[in-house]
């Protein structure tokens, strides 16, 4: 009924998202390849759940 008021979760994880490959892209100008590794790492994982939440959303 008042679906308009729950927050959107890919949004959240869209800001996430952007914020690992921001950090990652830091890591890797600084020459710390395995945290940028890492950190790319992480980001796909985000970018996997949001895929996944939008394939729920659309069934």
């Amino acid at each position: 009924m008042f679906s308009f008021f729950k927050k959107d979760p890919i949004k959240k994880l869209q800001k996430q998202y952007d914020i690992k490959l921001e950090q990652a892209m830091h890591a890797q100008r600084n020459g710390d390849i395995r945290h940028y590794a890492s950190l790319t790492n992480e980001a796909d994982d985000i970018y996997q759940n949001i895929v996944r939440i939008k394939k729920e959303q659309v069934e």
